[in-house]
């Protein structure tokens, strides 16, 4: 995998620019990108969206083989240096503890160590800012970090309408 997938680009993608019944070639492209060995994400992330009860939910629930593993004893080395850095760190408690509760840290991990790309919506912080970033755990840990868009002109994604017939 070249690039792994963080919850909320699936939500933000579902919720406003590529809506699931508004623009399903950006969901059909995500599956071939799957398949071609290019994309995922992590069991962690799966399990938060297949929280949810509605479309995403049922897509993903439908494609467990898009959520890698994340329980192996490298990425959980990882996580555990991650858990320590965040811990070791000037943030919010609150924020810090919410990162920590979810699968962002896992995220991060897998991608160090199976060279991976991180894709998120989130946006980089000011270092002394009290707020934990994925992209500033990222750059803490020398993992590659991009937003969606980003993500989608480095792979060249195209979603073109065909000429009616």
């Amino acid at each position: 995998m070249r690039y792994l997938l963080d919850a909320n680009t699936y939500i933000q993608a579902k919720n406003q620019y590529y809506g699931m019944d508004i623009c399903p070639a950006y969901w059909d492209w995500l599956d071939r990108q799957f398949k071609n060995g290019v994309i995922a994400s992590v069991e962690m992330i799966g399990r938060e969206l297949k929280d949810g009860n509605d479309e995403l939910a049922e897509w993903v629930k439908a494609r467990p083989e898009h959520f890698i593993k994340n329980d192996d004893a490298e990425t959980q080395e990882v996580f555990g240096n991650l858990v320590q850095s965040v811990m070791g760190g000037d943030y919010n408690s609150g924020n810090r503890d919410g990162f920590l509760a979810k699968a962002d840290p896992w995220i991060i991990a897998k991608a160090k160590v199976i060279g991976a790309t991180v894709v998120t919506h989130e946006a980089t912080v000011a270092p002394n800012a009290k707020k934990v970033k994925v992209p500033n755990i990222c750059q803490l840990f020398e993992v590659p970090c991009l937003n969606t868009f980003q993500f989608l002109r480095e792979l060249n994604a195209r979603f073109v309408l065909e000429p009616n017939s």
